[in-house]
Formats: C-alpha cells, sequence, structure tokens
C-alpha cells in the first residue's frame, strides 16, 4: 500500500439549520405594535371586568350588601360628594400624600445617590436600610403616636416611613447600574469626585429616579388608609374605615376606586413629566 492510496477521510461539512421566527403581532418584542389594537385591549381590560361585575351583582350571585351593583356605588359616590363632604376628604388625603410623599423623596433620592456612589456610605447605610425594610409599619404605629403624637404630623410620618426605604434601595440600584467605564472616563479627561457625581452620576439616573418615584407613589395612597386610622376626622382613609362598621360596601367601593383613578392619574401624569423633562431615556419600560 501506498502513500497515495491512503485516503484521509475529510469531515463532512457542518450545516446549520437556521431558525426563521414567525411574524408575530400579538407577541412581538419591542417592535412596534399598532396603535389600533392597543387601545381595544385597554379597553377590553376595562370593560371586561366591568361586565363580569355587572352580570354577577345584577343577578345576585353575590347578596348585595358583599358586591353591590356599579350603579349603586356610582349613586354612593354621588350622595358622598352632596351630602357627606367627599371633597374635603378627598383633598385631606391627597394633602397628607403629598407632604409624607416629598419627604420622603426629599430623604431617600439623596441617600440612595450616596449608598449607589459611595462604597463607604454603601457599608454604612444598607445594612441598617436593608433591616428596617422588612419591619412592618403598622408596628410602628404605637411609638409613632408615643414619639409624635395623634396629629397631622404622625399620619405624615407613617406615609414617608412606607415610602422613604424603597426609595433608598431603587435609587441606589440604579446608581449600581451605571457602567464604571463612564466614570472612569470622566476622571480620564481631568474630572473630580463632584464632577463625576453631578455630570455623570445624576444625569445617567435621573430618568430612573422619575420612574423610581412614580412606582413608590403607589405605596403613599396606600399607606394614607394606616396613617387616616390614628384619630383622623377626615380623608378617604377615614371614609373607608367609616363605611366599613356600617357594612355599607357601595360606599368603600367608590373610595377604593377613587383612589385608584388618583393614582391613575398621578401615574400618566408622572410619564407625561418624565418624558418632558428625559427626553434622551429609553422609555419603552414599565
Amino acid at each position: 500500500m501506498t502513500i497515495e492510496s491512503i485516503s484521509i477521510p475529510l469531515s463532512e461539512p457542518i450545516t446549520r439549520k437556521h431558525r426563521h421566527l414567525s411574524p408575530s403581532i400579538f407577541w412581538s418584542i419591542r417592535q412596534g405594535f399598532p396603535k389600533r389594537l392597543s387601545v381595544l385591549l385597554v379597553v377590553m381590560s376595562l370593560t371586561v371586568p366591568l361586565t363580569v361585575w355587572t352580570i354577577v351583582s345584577s343577578l345576585q350571585i353575590i347578596p348585595p350588601i358583599f358586591l353591590p351593583t356599579p350603579t349603586a356605588v356610582l349613586a354612593a359616590g354621588f350622595t358622598m360628594f352632596t351630602e357627606n363632604n367627599l371633597g374635603e376628604d378627598l383633598l385631606s388625603s391627597c394633602s397628607r400624600v403629598l407632604a409624607g410623599f416629598v419627604f420622603a423623596a426629599v430623604i431617600g433620592v439623596p441617600v440612595g445617590l450616596a449608598i449607589g456612589t459611595f462604597h463607604s456610605m454603601d457599608s454604612l447605610l444598607s445594612p441598617i436600610v436593608g433591616t428596617v425594610r422588612y419591619m412592618p409599619i403598622t408596628g410602628f404605629v404605637p411609638l409613632i403616636i408615643i414619639w409624635v403624637g395623634l396629629g397631622e404630623p404622625s399620619k405624615i410620618l407613617i406615609i414617608s416611613l412606607g415610602v422613604v426605604l424603597y426609595n433608598i434601595i431603587m435609587v441606589a440600584d440604579a446608581v449600581k447600574f451605571i457602567p464604571n467605564e463612564m466614570i472612569n472616563v470622566a476622571y480620564t479627561m481631568g474630572a473630580s469626585r463632584w464632577d463625576v457625581l453631578s455630570k455623570v452620576i445624576v444625569p445617567a439616573t435621573f430618568p430612573s429616579v422619575l420612574d423610581t418615584l412614580r412606582v413608590n407613589i403607589s405605596g403613599a395612597w396606600n399607606f394614607v388608609v394606616i396613617a387616616e386610622l390614628l384619630a383622623a376626622q377626615s380623608g378617604l382613609g377615614f371614609k373607608i374605615i367609616q363605611a366599613q362598621r356600617f357594612l355599607q360596601t357601595d360606599k368603600v367601593l367608590f373610595c377604593i376606586m377613587l383612589i385608584g383613578a388618583i393614582g391613575l392619574a398621578i401615574d400618566y401624569g408622572l410619564k407625561w413629566v418624565a418624558r418632558l423633562m428625559t427626553p434622551w431615556a429609553d422609555r419603552v419600560r414599565h
């Protein structure tokens, strides 16, 4: 056998099967979505639960004392506005939520920036923030009464405590997601620490800070009901508790729906503000 007769089998060429995605409108991932279909889905998300509620309550599958009809809820709301001064309660709750949320933002945003920026602040503050975050705010209510009393400051403090820790954690995480390359480039160009903080970190995290505030304001509305347990004489939470005592489910549902409508309006309002203030940011999220 000669060398020429020895044949070395060559490996067969590897053929890869390319998988082609079939086009999809409903399940497309950030590839655009028809406006008409989006509007249709929004309408369905609102009308389907309302239709089910109307059918179940109208047929009295559930007794009216537990689930009144939508028309009964609206009628109860009209009565509360015209006869029970619900407008004043609405203003009281809005002022408490606004004061508590602003106080939580003034504290939470700078502390979150400090934790995310400096390892020293992370080591100093993260353990206490992470520990207190798991403590129920309702457990502090007796202490708040002893420390602050039963006036408006105690209600504002409860709302602030319910929101401020989440502001701190979410802002700190936003800072930590900034690529180190951005900071190193700033140092290379001769920036000081203050320049890096004010001209790199703060602008880069500002869109995330706005999103954090938008998300966490819902917590402020949740805690206003707890806050208005403290000898309150006005507020939506006070109205809910008062109606609950007399099994006035229609009034309870109307106050809950009113809080939801206010929260939805605030959410869309903050989204609009974010688009105006941060046009460079990618808003295709949340």
